[in-house]
């Protein structure tokens, strides 16, 4: 199920009726919104970029990545690591933007595949673990039940809307969103506009 506004307002639905909870943070949000952003290449080099970094360090860096010409494998192929550096990139990540150019991903495949396959596709590649490849599959593909448990920002969300007494970890909150299935993916937008409510910051670029 691929998620459009229409998409999250029935997956709004459906899990304020399972948990008034969630429709509580409904209220206070009003509505959630989508992300998504185009498929591809350039959708993953954003991903890496924004790993471990603030929103305002990812959208500065991911610019100059950008401006730079390095949402072209091929242009990341050419370049050297002071270029790659010169971005702001660390060295780990300038290592990554190289080996995801050199995987030579199939992405129109990967778009048509089950969500459990795209993530085990891009796990393979340097740099990309399964907090990058299930937010590749949430906001470029638009997975409906795509799930990124390991967000700190994610997890707090929860912690706060259902009032839990610490954070919970990355294997808690998978169990936990069990009964959330098919629409985790729009609980994930959900917990995450509460999240950015309560802490009047945003919680995921």
């Amino acid at each position: 199920m691929i998620v459009g506004l229409p998409c999250v307002a029935k997956g709004e639905q459906w899990l304020s009726r399972l948990d008034p909870r969630f429709a509580r943070a409904r209220a206070v949000t009003g509505p959630w919104p989508t992300r998504l952003r185009p498929a591809g290449f350039a959708a993953l080099v954003d991903a890496i970029v924004s790993q471990q970094v603030s929103v305002a360090s990812a959208a500065a860096i991911g610019g100059r990545v950008e401006a730079a010409g390095f949402h072209d494998p091929a242009r990341i192929l050419e370049a050297d690591d002071d270029a790659l550096r010169a971005c702001g990139l660390s060295r780990p990540k300038a290592r990554y933007l190289r080996a995801l150019a050199e995987a030579g991903i199939d992405f129109d495949a990967l778009a048509s595949a089950p969500t459990d396959e795209i993530v085990a596709t891009l796990v393979t590649v340097p740099g990309i673990g399964r907090w990058t490849a299930e937010i590749y599959a949430l906001f470029a593909l638009g997975r409906a039940d795509a799930f990124p448990a390991g967000d700190l920002a994610l997890q707090e969300g929860a912690r706060l809307l259902f009032d839990l007494p610490a954070r919970p970890g990355e294997g808690a909150l998978r169990k936990m969103a069990e009964p959330w299935r098919p629409w985790r993916g729009v609980a994930a937008r959900g917990l995450w506009a509460y999240y950015a409510q309560a802490k009047n910051r945003e919680g995921v670029r």
